[in-house]
């Protein structure tokens, strides 16, 4: 199969799977347990997103300039810093940690 074949096919099972979420009951979306792991999994899947595009080049771990990015950024955040000072501030600390030297 094509690039496109694979990438057409994706996309049907990505519509399809939306579909087939709208015949879950609303009772069961309703459930506070439903709503609670719900929350975990976004968070679990956002932490693990970050944490491979922060220390995973190809099939290596590495260090380098995005942790101190990474962390500039946490900072922001947990300093209240609206979403685009905390990305502005991980971007510059990025870019001073490129420029001392870190890969």
């Amino acid at each position: 199969m094509s690039l496109w074949g694979w990438i057409l096919l994706a996309c049907a099972i990505s519509i399809a799977t939306k579909f087939v979420g709208f015949l879950v009951p609303a009772k069961l979306l309703d459930d506070p347990r439903m709503l609670r792991v719900a929350g975990s999994l976004t968070i679990g899947l956002l932490a693990a997103l970050t944490a491979v595009n922060t220390f995973a080049s190809g099939q290596a771990l590495v260090v380098d300039a995005r942790i101190a990015a990474l962390a500039a950024a946490a900072l922001a955040l947990w300093l209240r810093a609206p979403f685009l000072v905390v990305v502005a501030v991980g971007a510059l600390a990025a870019g001073l940690a490129r420029l001392l030297g870190a890969a």
